[in-house]
């Protein structure tokens, strides 16, 4: 599972980065996802345009709403921490119920 976390994750950031070489951060400079090799069917893709990180300009166009995705980004940053802290909180209960040498 993973793995295909990794994969998805990096798919949306080959979608963002496509946008932004193309400069594709605004309505008025939005383009056609195909013109830039990005399939909207993609599930990536879904889950950029759910989250608002890709909008539609104009019909068929698409951008790149850069405040969104940094919200996303600072979410992900967030949840991971949380992870971490949650992950090393359970290894520090689990030393403290086994006394050195007991093991």
């Amino acid at each position: 599972m993973g793995a295909a976390v990794t994969i998805l994750l990096m798919k949306e950031r080959q979608v963002v980065d496509a946008f932004m070489r193309a400069g594709a951060t605004s309505a008025e400079r939005a383009v056609n996802p195909s013109d830039l090799a990005v399939d909207l069917d993609g599930v990536g893709v879904r889950r950029l345009v759910d989250r608002a990180v890709l909008r539609e300009g104009s019909t068929g166009k698409y951008y790149l709403d850069l405040l969104s995705w940094e919200a996303v980004r600072r979410q992900r940053r967030r949840v991971l921490s949380l992870i971490l802290l949650l992950v090393a909180l359970g290894a520090l209960f689990l030393a403290g119920q086994f006394p050195p040498g007991a093991r």
